[in-house]
């Protein structure tokens, strides 16, 4: 099966492809990945099916690449010169009630990227893969400054932990991931575990 494409030509403006990946994630907040469909997208953003399919070839990559355009911005981006510190901004890029938002939009996708080896294909090349390159970089600095070694044996786990707070959260505690959760969280487990100062 073909790979996901990652470029194609569009007329599509940037403002407009926002408004849909949107539109896009309402959809999925109120009938879930499974009864989503390139119609219901199509008639909510007064679209042509045609534009979406040619846009970005089907249901996986769109639905993805929506997901990916509701970050907010680049891990790389973050350097505020300690690895405490670019963990703690990672975790206060988004406030509580997205986080919380997300935080449920993902519990309803999971059982789809489990089921769909498209929508997989599409999460791991479009999204996970290009965000575990970014956060290698954060890793990568931290290593330079001398903070963390790079043999630590914590450091392969570092996401896992990462996203492992964030999702469980909820299952756990019954409760969702907030900002003071997950800084608690960075300072008392992933920082110890990599032997990386807590203050």
């Amino acid at each position: 099966m073909a790979q996901v494409a990652t470029v194609r030509r569009s007329r599509i403006t940037p403002e407009r492809a926002a408004e849909l990946y949107a539109a896009v994630l309402d959809l999925l907040r109120e009938v879930g990945y499974d009864a989503l469909t390139m119609d219901a997208v199509a008639a909510r953003t007064r679209s042509s099916k045609a534009t979406l399919y040619r846009q970005w070839g089907g249901k996986p990559e769109l639905v993805v690449r929506a997901l990916r355009h509701g970050k907010p911005g680049s891990l790389a981006d973050i350097d505020t010169g300690s690895l405490r510190g670019d963990l703690h901004a990672l975790a206060t890029r988004e406030d509580d009630c997205a986080m919380e938002q997300n935080s449920a939009l993902m519990r309803g996708l999971s059982m789809a990227v489990h089921m769909n080896p498209d929508l997989r294909r599409a999460f791991k090349e479009l999204l996970i893969e290009p965000e575990m390159a970014e956060f290698q970089r954060v890793l990568r600095r931290a290593i330079e400054r001398g903070e963390i070694r790079e043999d630590a044996p914590a450091l392969e786990y570092v996401v896992h932990m990462l996203v492992g707070a964030f999702v469980t959260r909820a299952l756990i505690d019954d409760l969702p991931p907030t900002q003071t959760f997950l800084l608690s969280y960075i300072d008392a487990v992933v920082l110890p575990a990599l032997g990386a100062p807590t203050s």
